[in-house]
């Protein structure tokens, strides 16, 4: 198994690949720099996993994806027509495509390069697990610090419970983490300025519970399995409700209950529509500030309005 990705000596990932392996995990970008630098080639690749595939859409490496997938021969793929009769004797490649969403680009993705996929959905694409209890709290931004403080009260003394703290920005994730680790809690911090390595230790010591809160931006939206997270706290809350989606996904994973907050404030109105619907969706309580605020007027739903 050879793991090629980015902030890592291209040549040493190179030399690997010249020796050989059954198993490529890359990103699109370093894979593509290799297949170009002819440090390998994917002339006997039976089969290809694309994971994330809206996220590496969303960043913009939809080009590299189809880069990689295009240097592979078009003569292993199953013929389009059903009727045409498969060859006995021939390998044909098998393509994975997981997503948590299926936007337009990730459907026009799977018709080009998938023939007659059979898709599999486990609960639905882009909506919150029904095991994820929802919880909005309308605050004043200068009392985030108090609110936080608030909600990781339970993580005192239980080492076996963890938390993921999501904040918009590299400097909100040292901040936070100063706050955090004032509060007697082990953080670690997990942005897209850190170096791979750094990455790696950081959700390694999370994993292993050498710390109990995770201060990251979205980079640990997706990817990030870990079953003992019980609290998702939205710091600072994203603009967007796709992020929002994956945030709250870190936690209630392998059947386990899990417990997401957001504190909103009112310079976050521009995810406001989304969220009530999402949350009305999802049989969850929207607080009466974001029910009645000017911008989700009109919007309808079955979600509980309290108080």
């Amino acid at each position: 198994v050879v793991c090629v990705v980015g902030g890592q000596s291209i040549s040493d990932q190179g030399v690997k690949l010249r020796h050989g392996c059954e198993i490529v995990i890359a990103t699109p970008g370093r894979l593509l720099d290799c297949l170009q630098s002819s440090y390998a080639v994917l002339n006997q690749c039976n089969y290809v996993v694309l994971d994330e595939a809206d996220r590496m859409i969303d960043m913009g490496f939809e080009p590299q994806v189809q880069g990689i997938l295009d240097s592979m021969p078009s003569t292993n793929l199953k013929p389009e027509d059903e009727t045409i009769a498969l060859e006995a004797d021939k390998v044909y490649r098998t393509t994975y495509m997981f997503s948590a969403t299926m936007p337009p680009a990730v459907e026009r993705m799977a018709k080009q390069y998938l023939r007659q996929p059979v898709v599999v959905t486990i609960g639905r694409a882009g909506k919150a697990g029904s095991n994820v209890t929802q919880h909005i709290r309308f605050v004043k931004e200068n009392a985030k610090p108090r609110c936080l403080q608030e909600e990781l009260q339970e993580m005192v003394g239980d080492a076996e419970k963890q938390c993921i703290v999501f904040v918009n920005t590299k400097n909100a994730c040292t901040v936070v983490s100063r706050q955090v680790e004032r509060l007697g809690h082990y953080s670690c911090v997990l942005h897209g300025g850190k170096a791979q390595d750094q990455r790696e230790i950081a959700i390694r010591d999370f994993k292993t519970k050498r710390c109990n809160i995770l201060v990251a931006t979205d980079v640990a939206g997706r990817g990030i399995d870990v079953a003992d997270v019980s609290k998702v706290i939205n710091y600072d809350v994203p603009d967007n409700i796709e992020a929002y989606t994956h945030r709250i996904g870190r936690t209630g994973r392998a059947g386990k209950s899990g417990h997401a907050v957001s504190f909103i404030t009112y310079s976050d109105e521009k995810i406001f529509p989304d969220l009530v619907h999402f949350l009305r969706e999802a049989k969850q309580r929207v607080p009466q500030e974001l029910a009645r605020h000017e911008s989700v007027r009109g919007i309808r739903g079955n979600g509980l309005i309290t108080g």
